[in-house]
């Protein structure tokens, strides 16, 4: 959504502006105080009756886009992030990245675009066997989830991103990931990749797909029938 510069309501009708600018307090105030992005249906069931949320949020684009922080939609819906130019102020304070493997990397690429895929089907694109481990330190960063079980023999996990995985990354949406030529000029995908490899318009649903069935009892083995030699 871009910033607008229109005033949605007339400047005449006092009791419109003062319920915007009402509007505008409560959304920022939920903004600030919440620790994950708000979708706009969640913000308009906080803000006066009869206000639309569209221009409350662009309004707010608009008045915090020289700030320190800035309103972005990323993961579906709507965060204060800091400015890019100042990012730098807050390096020493921040975590450090998380570090993937190229493993992990191309693991993760794969279940973004090709989801809800399971952990054969990783290998059969990779062309190489895949490490428990290496799904594992996906799981555990909160990038990838458990979504069912696959309507097949063995009935194998199927693996998706989550929404911290758009928000670690910055997009508010899944097709928003860039295509195979962007990722190998990224050097996040190559190599060992099979050449006949294509890039599906990307797909993070949560509803279970027609093969796939709910996870059920999580302490049964995840990948029944799918193991093989643990590479990488």
């Amino acid at each position: 959504m871009k910033a607008a510069a229109t005033e949605p309501l007339d400047a005449g009708d006092g009791g419109g502006a003062e319920a915007f600018a009402q509007a505008l307090r409560i959304c920022e105030a939920l903004l600030f105080a919440s620790a994950v992005p708000l979708s706009a249906e969640a913000l308009s069931r906080a803000i006066p009756a009869g206000i639309a949320v569209e221009p409350v949020l662009a309004r707010l684009v608009e008045l915090y886009a020289s700030r320190g922080v800035n309103l972005r939609q990323v993961a579906g819906g709507w965060a204060f992030r800091t400015a890019p130019d100042l990012g730098y102020l807050l390096a020493a304070e921040a975590e450090p990245p998380r570090r993937l493997s190229r493993a992990a990397l191309e693991v993760l690429s794969i279940i973004a675009y090709h989801q809800p895929v399971t952990r054969a089907e990783i290998e059969e694109i990779r062309g190489v066997a895949t490490a428990k481990g290496t799904l594992d330190i996906l799981l555990e960063a909160g990038w990838v989830r458990l979504r069912g079980r696959r309507r097949s023999p063995g009935r194998p996990v199927t693996y998706g991103t989550t929404p911290g995985f758009l928000d670690h990354f910055g997009l508010d949406r899944i097709d928003d990931l860039p295509g195979l030529e962007e990722l190998k000029g990224a050097g996040i995908v190559e190599g060992r990749l099979t050449r006949d490899l294509t890039v599906p318009v990307p797909d993070d649903d949560p509803g279970l797909r027609d093969d796939e069935d709910p996870l059920g009892d999580l302490f049964s083995p995840l990948d029944d029938g799918e193991g093989g030699p643990q590479q990488g």
